[in-house]
């Protein structure tokens, strides 16, 4: 099975929070952000928020699927992580591999093909019912294939049913996969931000929601081995902030006319 790449990209938050702060006075702290978040246009919105609220820190962040982003905080290459696989998140805490985790924002999964529909699965709520129904039919299927939540939500779902002879494992982030579903007329589970953020890009129309178990929850993990645990800590604190959930509410509204994740801090 195919793994997705990490992409790392390194943002300097010096000059976007104030014009007099120098680089070698600031701090790095690494994040890690699932795919959705990339794809969905968050992280660039969260990164510069916290980095106006925090100037003392530069924030380094690697995107990946959240089994990926796990394994990585698991090693203590991450300070600080987002994840959306509450069942491994809670394995991660028992482990001791972290030191505190804490929900910070929901929305849902969707499933997401071509306008014909040809599995007939238009306007079903029983998502589990809705892949067998694909699997049945010999349809294509993208999956992510790379043990990200999305992934480990669709295993959920499936619970172990045959997926089925058009069943694909594609081992790469939403995005892509989204793409690759658009380009070859397949089905597809999707996180609903990402799938709203490029819609307007892809032929593929959003065909099952509704069910609960669609329910989408990411939380911050601080790692135990953080190399710079104040500033994980710090990080973990503002997304779940009045501040970090109020760029959390307006994410999407001024482009979609509603918010793309709800903020569910506890």
């Amino acid at each position: 099975m195919m793994r997705a790449t990490v992409r790392t990209l390194i943002t300097l938050l010096c000059g976007l929070a104030t014009a007099g702060c120098r680089g070698d006075a600031l701090r790095t702290i690494v994040v890690g952000v699932p795919t959705t978040l990339q794809d969905s246009g968050l992280i660039d919105v969260l990164i510069p928020a916290f980095g106006r609220a925090h100037p003392e820190w530069r924030v380094r962040f690697v995107a990946a699927g959240s089994g990926e982003l796990l394994s990585l905080g698991r090693r203590g290459d991450l300070d600080v992580l987002l994840a959306h696989a509450p069942r491994a998140e809670r394995e991660f805490m028992e482990a001791g591999h972290g030191l505190e985790r804490r929900p910070v924002m929901e929305n849902d999964f969707v499933i997401v093909g071509r306008e014909s529909d040809p599995a007939g699965i238009r306007g079903m709520t029983d998502a589990a019912e809705a892949l067998s129904r694909i699997a049945d039919s010999g349809e294509l299927f993208l999956s992510r294939g790379d043990e990200s939540g999305t992934h480990r939500k669709e295993l959920e779902l499936r619970g172990g049913r045959d997926p089925g002879s058009g069943y694909r494992e594609m081992g790469q982030g939403m995005g892509a996969v989204l793409r690759a579903a658009s380009d070859r007329g397949a089905y597809t589970i999707a996180d609903r931000a990402t799938f709203t953020a490029l819609a307007s890009t892809l032929e593929l129309d959003l065909l099952v929601e509704g069910d609960p178990r669609l329910r989408n929850v990411y939380s911050v993990i601080v790692v135990a081995d953080a190399r710079a645990p104040e500033g994980a800590l710090a990080f973990a604190k503002w997304l779940t902030s009045d501040d970090g959930e109020a760029v959390i509410t307006d994410y999407g509204v001024e482009r979609f006319g509603h918010p793309l994740y709800r903020p569910v801090a506890q």
